[in-house]
């Protein structure tokens, strides 16, 4: 698949989140949604990034944004971290993999002069017609929701 681009429709997706339910991305029409993908349950980086969403969710949700997590974690994993931390909105296991390359989130990384195949921490905003607005590569993990929030001041 090609590099997805703003602009570009976004993939649809469907997966189980924490809870055994199941997440459409055409369940969301209407709503902005942000889709978010990190490496892991429980690594500093990504605990830092689901607080800082969950923290602001009230706020997110007050300005129309639907939050979404995906990783390749398993449903049981997503729940222990989910209960751990209290994080109100969804978190896909997507244990095959397929809404992660549909994303081209899932490639080689290079930590410490290694290299290595993983996920790539990459979130998207998808309009409330299914296209993608913004993608932020360079996510802050602390910051994550006044990033996003930037983004749309005018």
């Amino acid at each position: 698949m090609s590099k997805l681009k703003e602009r570009m429709k976004a993939p649809s997706f469907e997966g189980t989140d924490q809870d055994g339910k199941t997440v459409r991305l055409s369940d969301l029409a209407g709503k902005k949604v942000i889709l978010y993908f990190y490496p892991k349950d429980n690594t500093p980086g990504c605990t830092a990034e689901a607080c800082n969403l969950r923290d602001n969710h009230s706020d997110l949700i007050k300005k129309g944004f639907a939050v979404i997590g995906v990783s390749a974690d398993s449903e049981k994993s997503h729940k222990g971290f989910s209960d751990k931390y209290s994080l109100p909105f969804p978190l896909i296991a997507d244990t095959s993999r397929k809404i992660l390359n549909d994303y081209g989130v899932y490639g080689e990384k290079k930590l410490y002069g290694k290299t290595f195949m993983g996920i790539q921490r990459t979130t998207f905003i998808i309009n409330e017609s299914g296209i993608i607005e913004k993608i932020i590569s360079k996510v802050d993990t602390k910051n994550h929701t006044e990033q996003i929030l930037k983004l749309y001041e005018q």
